[in-house]
C-alpha cells in the first residue's frame, strides 16, 4: 500500500512539473537554468512500441509516461493561433501594411487609362453572350475586321468588379492591385537580401516608378505574375522548389490576361541558361545547375510553354504580343506609352539616377551580382529606355542588386525585438483610415468627369446628333462603353490595319488635305478634346457648328448635315443650356 501511495505520488509530482513547464513556456518564459543539465538529461519523445505498434513515447528510465488526459487540450491550439498572431503581426508585415497605405494614398485619386472603358465594355458582352469576339464591333471605320479579345480574362474580372459595385469597386480594385505588385516587390526584396528592412526601402523607392504606370488595365495582372515569376526561381534558386511547379498554371491565367506573359517566358529562359555556366569574372558570378535543377527548370519551362496554346483563339493568342510589336509601326509611333523614356522630365531624371546609382555602387563596394540577374537588369534598362510603358517590367529586374546593395547598410529584422502589440495598433489604426478616407462614390464620379467626357454623351443621349462622329482618341474607350459608335479608340492593331488609325493622326495633326478625309468618311459631328488644335480649325470654318462645349470637350455638327442640332454651349461640368 505505501509503495503504491508512492507511485501516485510521483506520477502526480511529473504531471504538474509538466504543466508548469508548458505555461512558463506560454508565457515567453524559460524554467531556471540548471548549469549541471546536458542534453542527455532532457527527456526527449522516443519511438516506443506495444504489440508491434510504433507510439510516441518517453523512455521509462528518465520520466514515467503520461496519459492523454493529463495533456490540456488547447495547449496546441492555442500555440498555433498565438504563434499565427505573432506572424500577422509582426514587423515585417507591419511595414507590408505601411507599404499599402502608401499605394492608396496614391491610388485614391482614381486617376485611370482611357482603355478602362472598353476593357469593361468587352468583359461585359463576355459575360452576357458567353462568346469571346472576334471581329470590332465598337467602330464604324473597321467593323468587321478581325480582332480578338487579347486579354480577356482580365476584362471579365475587371467588369465583373464594375457590375457588382461600381466606381468604388473599380477604385478598389486598382488600390488592391498596385498593393499586391507592392507588396510582391517587397517580398521579392527581402527574399533576396535577407533583409526585411532593406526590402521595404527598395519598395518604397520603387514606388516612385512604378506609380507612374499603375492603371486600372489588365496589364496590372501581367505585373503582378511577373514578381511572382522572379519570387518563385528565386525560391527555387535557394533550394524550395515546390513553388516552380505552380507557374505552368500561372502562365495558363497569364497568357489570358495580359501579353506580357513573353517576358515571363523569356525570365525563366534566362535563369536555365545562365544556369548552364559555373565562373566567376570579377563580381559577375554563374552558378551552374545540377542534372536534377536543370530537369526541373526544363520541365516547367515546356508545360508552361504548352499552357500558352490553352485559350478560347489557339495559339493566336499566344503569338499576339510578336504581332503588336512587329507590324504595327503608327501605334507605337504615336501613343505615348510606347515613346521612348522621357529623361527631361522627373521620372526619367530619377530614373536614369537609380540605373548609375547601381552601376556606381557596384564598382565602389565590388557587390557580387548573378549573371541572370545582370542579363535581366540590362533587358530591363534597354526596354525601359526605348518604351516608357516597360518602366515596370524594369522595376522587378532592378530589385535584386538595388536590395543587395541597401541590406548593406540596414541592420536585419531580429524577432526578439519584435513588438507585436505595437505593430497591431499601428496596423489596425492604417487600416481603420484606409477605411475612413476611401472616397466616396460621388468623389469618385467628379474624377470621372473631369478625365471623360461624361456630360458630352450625356448631351449625345438626349439629343439627335448626327453620324458618323469623329472623336478624339483619348475620348474613344468611354464612347465604346457608352454604346456610341467611334472612329477609333485604344485597341491601335484593328485601326492600323485598317488603315484609320493612320487617318486620325493625319486629321489631328493637321496635315494637308485633313477636312477632306472627314469628308471621305463622311463625317457629321466631332467630339474633340477642346485643347486640340482642332478645335481652332473647326471652330473657324463656316460649315461647322459648335453645338456643346464644356471644360474638358467641345462637340461640333456640320451646319448642312440631314438631322439639325440647336445651339447649346454648357457652363463647366453642367451641362446646363445657356
Amino acid at each position: 500500500m505505501r509503495k503504491w501511495l508512492k507511485c501516485i505520488r510521483m506520477r502526480t509530482e511529473s504531471v504538474f512539473a509538466f504543466a508548469t513547464n508548458i505555461e512558463t513556456a506560454r508565457s515567453g518564459q524559460l524554467p531556471p537554468a540548471n548549469p549541471t543539465m546536458s542534453e542527455a538529461d532532457i527527456s526527449m519523445p522516443t519511438r516506443t512500441e506495444i504489440k508491434g505498434f510504433p507510439v510516441a513515447g518517453t523512455p521509462q528510465s528518465t520520466a514515467p509516461r503520461l496519459g492523454a488526459e493529463a495533456l490540456p487540450f488547447p495547449v496546441a491550439t492555442t500555440a498555433t493561433a498565438e504563434s499565427l498572431l505573432q506572424k500577422v503581426f509582426s514587423f515585417p508585415c507591419m511595414l507590408a501594411t505601411f507599404l499599402v497605405g502608401s499605394v492608396f494614398a496614391v491610388g485614391r485619386a482614381f486617376s485611370v487609362d482611357p482603355d478602362l472603358w472598353w476593357h469593361i465594355k468587352t468583359g461585359q458582352i463576355i459575360l452576357n453572350t458567353h462568346h469571346w469576339p472576334t471581329v470590332d464591333a465598337y467602330s464604324f471605320t473597321v467593323a468587321g475586321h478581325p480582332w480578338i479579345a487579347g486579354e480577356w480574362v482580365g476584362d471579365v474580372l475587371i467588369a465583373t468588379v464594375a457590375r457588382q459595385a461600381g466606381l468604388q469597386g473599380l477604385d478598389a480594385l486598382l488600390i488592391g492591385l498596385g498593393s499586391a505588385v507592392m507588396v510582391a516587390l517587397y517580398g521579392y526584396a527581402a527574399l533576396r537580401s535577407g533583409n526585411s528592412k532593406a526590402g521595404l526601402v527598395v519598395a518604397a523607392v520603387l514606388l516612385v516608378l512604378a506609380n507612374a504606370s499603375f492603371s486600372l488595365r489588365p496589364q496590372m495582372f501581367g505585373y503582378l505574375f511577373l514578381v511572382l515569376t522572379l519570387v518563385a526561381l528565386e525560391r527555387f534558386r535557394q533550394g524550395e522548389p515546390r513553388g516552380l511547379y505552380v507557374l505552368p498554371v500561372l502562365f495558363l491565367v497569364w497568357v489570358n490576361t495580359h501579353g506580357s506573359f513573353v517576358i515571363g517566358i523569356g525570365t525563366i529562359a534566362v535563369f536555365l541558361l545562365c544556369g548552364m555556366f559555373e565562373f566567376q569574372l570579377g563580381g559577375i558570378q554563374a552558378s551552374r545547375w545540377t542534372a536534377h535543377q536543370r530537369r526541373q527548370l526544363e520541365i516547367v519551362l515546356l508545360l508552361s510553354l504548352i499552357a500558352l496554346t490553352i485559350t478560347p483563339y489557339g495559339v493566336q493568342l499566344a503569338l499576339y504580343p510578336f504581332h503588336v510589336a512587329g507590324s504595327l509601326p503608327i501605334g507605337v509611333a504615336n501613343v505615348a506609352e510606347w515613346q521612348s523614356m522621357p529623361f527631361g522630365l522627373f521620372g526619367g531624371k530619377f530614373f536614369l539616377a537609380l540605373v548609375l546609382g547601381f552601376f556606381i555602387c557596384q564598382i565602389v563596394f565590388r557587390t557580387a551580382v548573378r549573371l541572370e540577374e545582370l542579363v535581366l537588369l540590362l533587358s530591363g534598362i534597354v526596354m525601359a529606355c526605348l518604351h516608357v510603358r516597360f518602366l515596370l517590367v524594369f522595376v522587378p529586374f532592378f530589385v535584386p542588386g538595388f536590395s543587395t546593395i541597401i541590406a548593406r547598410w540596414i541592420p536585419p529584422y531580429e524577432r526578439a525585438k519584435d513588438r507585436y502589440l505595437l505593430n497591431g495598433v499601428l496596423m489596425t489604426c492604417l487600416v481603420a483610415g484606409i477605411v475612413h478616407y476611401f472616397p466616396a462614390r460621388e468623389a469618385i464620379q467628379r474624377k470621372v468627369a473631369s478625365q471623360f467626357p461624361v456630360e458630352a454623351v450625356e448631351y449625345l443621349q438626349t439629343h439627335q446628333i448626327p453620324g458618323p462622329m469623329f472623336n478624339s482618341y483619348g475620348f474613344g474607350g468611354y464612347l465604346v462603353w457608352a454604346d456610341q459608335k467611334v472612329f477609333v479608340d485604344g485597341r491601335a492593331d484593328p485601326y492600323e490595319r485598317g488603315g484609320s488609325l493612320a487617318d486620325y493622326f493625319y486629321v489631328t495633326q493637321l496635315k494637308p488635305g485633313a477636312l477632306a478625309v472627314l469628308r471621305n468618311y463622311g463625317i457629321q459631328s466631332c467630339l474633340l478634346d477642346r485643347d486640340e488644335p482642332l478645335v481652332t480649325l473647326l471652330s473657324a470654318l463656316p460649315e461647322w457648328q459648335r453645338v456643346y462645349a464644356d471644360n474638358l470637350s467641345v462637340l461640333f455638327v456640320r451646319r448642312n448635315s440631314v438631322t439639325p442640332a440647336r445651339a447649346f454651349t454648357g457652363s463647366p461640368m453642367s451641362g446646363q443650356k445657356e
